[in-house]
Parts: structure tokens; sequence; C-alpha cells
């Protein structure tokens, strides 16, 4: 007992220090202790570590999550550092109007080329929660959760069928990540890559693939919601749809000649037929 004891003391003392010491740490110094002793750990287990993170990254997720701290993007996936480019904001949304989240789609489409978009939403998320009461929050705040509202009225009937708020909570957040989603797929970047992945000999299967998630804070789960993604991307599409996958006789046209052309990217024509969408979901 007492050697358990003293090895649980050292454990203690060898430790990060963790809340509420960082709040009387006026300078945080704590952090750049902490960050040392990261160093000297991840040097001990791989001394290549840090020259590997130094080459440059190629993630292979792009995870658009909430800004809430009990949701680490990296750790409930139990991926390492250069292996998830991350977005967060408050209840993880995805607005067209929001520059910064659009420069983020697009670098991660267009330059790492992500094959997988994961949103994650959470549950006990504040800002669901701040959204489902009649109460003016102040802008900007107030601006950003009128979009969970609107995600509310447009499934304002089966949420009112839940009498218990709780529940009635958790599956707003569900219902609120499953749009935020669909929101994905609606990007021209989306789409286009989508459309030049299609069937292509490159990939195995079209890119970027969209996951909607939902992490549990209570149990540490990460559950995948159940959506049916062709039939709701044959909602979508006609509504939605930007552009149209090559046919095979303009693809074998364009590579007749085995040269420069080759090696130029798939042209991406205009849509002119609905429910692509659901050719596309790969």
């Amino acid at each position: 007992m007492k050697l358990l004891l003293t090895l649980a003391s050292a454990a203690a003392l060898s430790a990060p220090t963790r809340l509420p010491a960082l709040a009387a740490d006026k300078q945080l110094k704590t952090i750049f202790e902490n960050n040392r002793r990261w160093v000297r750990e991840e040097v001990k287990k791989d001394k290549d570590y840090f020259n590997r993170m130094a080459s440059g990254q190629s993630p292979q997720i792009l995870w658009i999550g909430c800004s809430d701290s009990r949701v680490p993007a990296n750790r409930i996936m139990g991926l390492d550092a250069g292996e998830v480019f991350v977005a967060r904001n408050v209840a993880n949304q995805v607005i067209g109007t929001d520059m910064s989240m659009m420069s983020v789609i697009q670098y991660a489409v267009n330059v790492l080329k992500v094959p997988h978009i994961v949103i994650c939403g959470h549950y006990d998320c504040g800002g669901v929660k701040a959204s489902m009461e009649n109460v003016d929050h102040v802008p900007p705040l107030e601006n950003w959760l009128r979009n969970i509202r609107d995600t509310y009225r447009l499934n304002r009937q089966e949420l009112d069928r839940i009498s218990d708020k709780d529940q009635r909570t958790r599956r707003l957040v569900e219902l609120n990540t499953l749009e935020q989603a669909f929101a994905v797929f609606k990007t021209g970047v989306v789409q286009r890559r989508r459309v030049q992945t299609y069937g292509s000999d490159q990939e195995p299967y079209t890119q970027p693939r969209i996951h909607a998630v939902v992490f549990d804070p209570g149990t540490g789960e990460l559950k995948e919601l159940n959506v049916n993604w062709k039939q709701e991307l044959d909602k979508l599409g006609p509504i939605y749809n930007l552009y149209a996958p090559e046919t095979a006789e303009a693809r074998a046209e364009r590579l007749g000649d085995g040269g420069a052309a080759a090696a130029a990217p798939p042209p991406v024509e205009p849509a002119k037929k609905k429910g692509l969408w659901g050719r596309l979901r790969g």
C-alpha cells in the first residue's frame, strides 16, 4: 500500500498542472512548464517526432466542431498532431457568409485534399441551449444563434413532440449537426472536388466523404448519426447542385492525346440534370 501511495504521489507531481491552478497563474507560466514537459516526453518516445512535424502536414480529416473546451478533436478520435485539420466555432456552424469557415473548407479540400470532412456536434452544447431560449443574447452572438433557431423551425414538428426538455435539446444538437453537414455539401468547392473524383482511377471513392457525428462529454462516446445520405442529397440536389460529373465520352476525348491533357484536372460543367447528388454520394 505504501508503495502504491508513493507511485501515486510521484505521478501527481509529474502530471501537467490543471485547473483551478491556471486561474491563479497570472503570467500563465504553467502552460510553458507543461509545454516543456510535453516536448521532453514526445522526444523520449520518438526522437524524430518534431522533425516530422516541421516537414509539413498531410491531414486526412477536416474536423468542423464546437469551440467547447470538452471536445478536443484529436484526442477523442485517438489521432496525433498533423492528422486532423481543425475548424471550431460556437455550435459547429457552417455558414456561407463566414469567410473564416469557407476559407478553411477551401484550403482543406483544394490544397490539402482531405478525403474526409467530419462535422461534430456535442450534447450539452451551450450554443444549442441558448438558441432554445426566448432571450436576446445580443449581437453578434444572437445573430449566430439565429442559424440554430432556423434549424429548430425547420424541424419544429418533430422537436415539439418531445416533451422532455433535455431530450429535445439533445435531438436539436443532432439536427443542427446534420444541417451543418448539408451546408458542407452545398459549397461549390466540395461539389467540384466530388465531381472531379467521381469514378476517378486516382481515388478509391468520391471525395471528400462527409460524416455527421455527435460527441457525448458524459461518456466520451463519438457516434455517427443515422442518415440516409442518398435520400437527403436527392432532396437537396435540384436546388443546390452546381456541377455535373464529366461524361465518359468527354473524359476519353480529353485524355486522348495522352500528353498535357492527361495531367490537367477534369473540367467541371454546370449541372443540366436533376438528382445528380445521389450519383455523387460516393
